[in-house]
């Protein structure tokens, strides 16, 4: 667990990764998401997979949504296809709870203080979605600041969560 999920400084309880965003793992990410090769999105989630505490149990996998533009210009929401494969292969259902009211920024060339004002009322959970005492796991591709994630468990807590665990494929090393 992150020193900033033990003080309480993240809207999600924990955070477990496969690795580091770097090199081949990367590239592989990168693949998926700009060129659009969707069939990676099945052994990322097999990382994913090796990346979760085999003791934790949860009652629905929520991918971090896109805005409707961005998944319209990109043809799919790279989250989503990780969370499908993930909810397979753990036999958990996937909800498609949130849902992303208006575009901001794109997040890579922001500070960590940027980067929690863009995503700052960003997210809500949809109208016919219940998540009031479950135990949800959000997935993404990369965690950088936690920002996004934080803003979407926030949400997800506010509206009844029992908790919230976020998994992501890579995350950036931001000890350096």
């Amino acid at each position: 667990m992150c020193r900033a999920c033990r003080a309480g400084l993240r809207g999600f309880d924990r955070a477990a990764t496969y690795g580091f965003y770097e090199g081949k793992l990367r590239s592989l990410i990168h693949l998926l998401k700009y060129a659009g090769i969707q069939p990676l999105a099945a052994p990322l989630a097999g990382l994913m997979h090796r990346a979760l505490p085999v003791d934790q149990t949860f009652d629905a996998i929520v991918p971090v949504p896109l805005h409707w533009r961005k998944s319209l210009d990109r043809g799919f929401n790279q989250a989503e296809l990780l969370a499908r494969e993930l909810a397979r292969k753990r036999n958990i259902p996937m909800a498609k709870a949130l849902r992303r009211k208006r575009s901001g920024a794109v997040q890579a060339s922001l500070s960590l203080a940027e980067r929690r004002r863009n995503v700052a009322g960003v997210f809500e959970v949809r109208a016919k979605q219940d998540v009031r005492d479950k135990r949800i796991l959000l997935i993404d591709d990369v965690m950088t600041t936690g920002a996004t994630a934080s803003a979407c468990a926030s949400v997800l807590k506010r509206a009844g969560a029992k908790s919230v665990s976020l998994l992501t494929v890579a995350r950036v090393d931001r000890r350096h």
